[in-house]
């Protein structure tokens, strides 16, 4: 049971994320070979830097070329439909932030079969739910979400602690997850919707 479904939340979290990548690169106006490329290192980009410092290569994409080809139909599809799609911004927003709980979620049960403790755990889960879209955002030329005053990777962290609480309180595993999932969803919504902030420094 458990491996159908971390399956089935890697193939919904890659789905999400390629396409909030395609979207993104659309409000660019990049041609269809960059729209496949952001959805590619959206998708990867966090999987990738969490298995490198795991040291389980080959990385995860390249061991399953399915997930490839995964993204390519996924991409195609978000081109697609783009027409049918008028409000760009909000669908970017809400892929990626059910991307962000179903790969918070992936990095963190990558960790716990790692035999990792929680803290550590969490951090993968941030990473593998944050680093995609620092990547993407990086390559077009856009300040990433993790730097900028909205609330990001903290809503990974509270969603990891949320989980090893659930854990430690007995409730059952899956069900666990999709409560974490959910919690990171609503809760970036939330915050984005009343414009909740860290304090930010600088001059």
């Amino acid at each position: 049971m458990q491996i159908n479904t971390m399956e089935a939340i890697e193939v919904l979290g890659t789905i999400s994320f390629a396409i909030s990548g395609s979207f993104a690169a659309m409000q660019k106006r990049l041609d269809p070979f960059g729209v496949l490329i952001i959805a590619f290192v959206t998708s990867v980009g966090g999987g990738t830097v969490r298995d490198l410092l795991l040291g389980d290569t080959p990385v995860a994409w390249m061991r399953d070329v399915n997930f490839c080809l995964l993204i390519l139909l996924t991409s195609i599809a978000t081109i697609f439909f783009k027409t049918h799609i008028k409000k760009f911004k909000v669908t970017l927003f809400l892929f990626d932030s059910l991307g962000l709980g179903l790969f918070t979620m992936l990095g963190i049960q990558k960790g716990i079969v790692f035999g990792l403790g929680p803290g550590i755990c969490i951090a993968l889960g941030t990473i593998t739910g944050c680093f995609g879209g620092i990547i993407r955002d990086t390559l077009l030329n856009t300040i990433p979400l993790i730097f900028r005053k909205e609330v990001y990777a903290t809503v990974c962290i509270l969603g990891g602690l949320l989980y090893f609480c659930l854990l430690y309180f007995n409730l059952k595993e899956d069900l666990a997850k999709v409560v974490v999932i959910a919690f990171i969803f609503i809760f970036r919504i939330i915050v984005v919707r009343y414009k909740l902030t860290l304090p930010k420094f600088g001059y």
